[in-house]
């Protein structure tokens, strides 16, 4: 009697939580390029007195943050999932809270930001945030996290356009308005990334909870 054929591989399914090797190499190249990112604002920031180049090293921290928690969320279900992007979402807008208090304490304490400094940083930070948002984009059929990490990686890439303008304004007027207002619109821009990301995490439970939330 001829032995019966051993039934094929399972095949992982990219929706049930199973892993995806794909997924977990972006995940940890757009966490170790926000990583070098942070520390380059942060110290280009206390070099440069730049509210905005600091407001967006917090920014990247948190942005490496959650990148972890999507990664530990990668192998779980999607209810998991959906949480893990919830506390994404809920850490973006703790961020977007601690940027006015520092525009605020410069602005009446006063500030020197350097303009050329300022450019030169957002431009090759622009560069690699471009980087991150072509990597995540390439990925098919992404979950509730890895559509929350193109929320932060796009945020990011406008944010240092921002500073861009910022420290050409700098230099022109010699004022450092320009470099506060751009604190706060990076504030602005975390806020409504937040919103929309936490938006989406609840229609994820909701759906994964068959619409019973």
């Amino acid at each position: 009697m001829a032995a019966a054929p051993e039934p094929p591989a399972a095949a992982i399914d990219p929706d049930d939580g199973g892993e995806r090797p794909e997924e977990r190499r972006t995940l940890w190249a757009v966490l170790l390029l926000n990583a070098a990112i942070a520390g380059g604002f942060f110290a280009s920031g206390i070099f440069a007195d730049s509210s905005a180049l600091v407001a967006n090293g917090v920014d990247n921290t948190a942005d490496v943050a959650v990148y972890a928690i999507s990664l530990a969320a990668l192998t779980r279900g999607d209810q998991w999932k959906a949480r893990a992007a919830k506390a994404s979402g809920v850490m973006l807008l703790l961020f977007a809270i601690a940027i006015p208090i520092d525009v605020g304490r410069r602005y009446i304490m006063g500030s020197e930001p350097i303009g050329a400094t300022m450019m030169i940083i957002s431009a090759v930070a622009a560069v690699v945030n471009y980087i991150c948002l072509r990597l995540l984009q390439r990925l098919e059929k992404p979950d509730v996290n890895v559509r929350a990490a193109k929320t932060f990686s796009f945020n990011d890439f406008v944010s240092n356009g921002g500073i861009l303008v910022a420290g050409a304004l700098v230099l022109w007027l010699g004022s450092n308005l320009p470099d506060l207002l751009v604190g706060l619109a990076t504030a602005g821009i975390a806020i409504k990334g937040a919103v929309e990301i936490l938006r989406d995490a609840h229609g994820e439970e909701k759906s994964s909870n068959g619409g019973s939330i």
